[in-house]
């Protein structure tokens, strides 16, 4: 009778080693995922970099288009000319007014 209780009983054993294995699966896949992750991440990120490098080298290429622009609209000879055609004239000694 002692034989056909063991064969009955589950062999303790055997489940801890297969518990053990699984656990240790489990552990090995979850550190895949989580480095895929990671890596993922880090190529992501690097992408958001490049982008944000490119664009801020084109808001630097705009700004300095506009200072250019800036000091061409303020061109005192383009002010002249401008003045000129709609008519204005530079003013005489006696239009001009002194203040003390």
């Amino acid at each position: 009778m002692n034989r056909k209780a063991e064969k009955e009983r589950p062999s303790t054993g055997r489940s801890l080693i297969v518990g053990i294995w699984v656990i240790i699966m489990a552990a090995l896949i979850s550190e895949l995922f989580f480095s895929t992750w990671c890596r993922v991440q880090y190529t992501r990120t690097g992408y958001e970099i490049t982008t944000a490098t490119m664009e801020n080298r084109d808001l630097f290429a705009a700004q300095r288009n506009l200072k250019i622009e800036l000091e061409r609209l303020k061109s005192p000879k383009r002010i002249e000319a401008r003045a000129l055609a709609l008519g204005l004239m530079v003013p005489t000694p006696e239009q001009t007014l002194r203040f003390r």
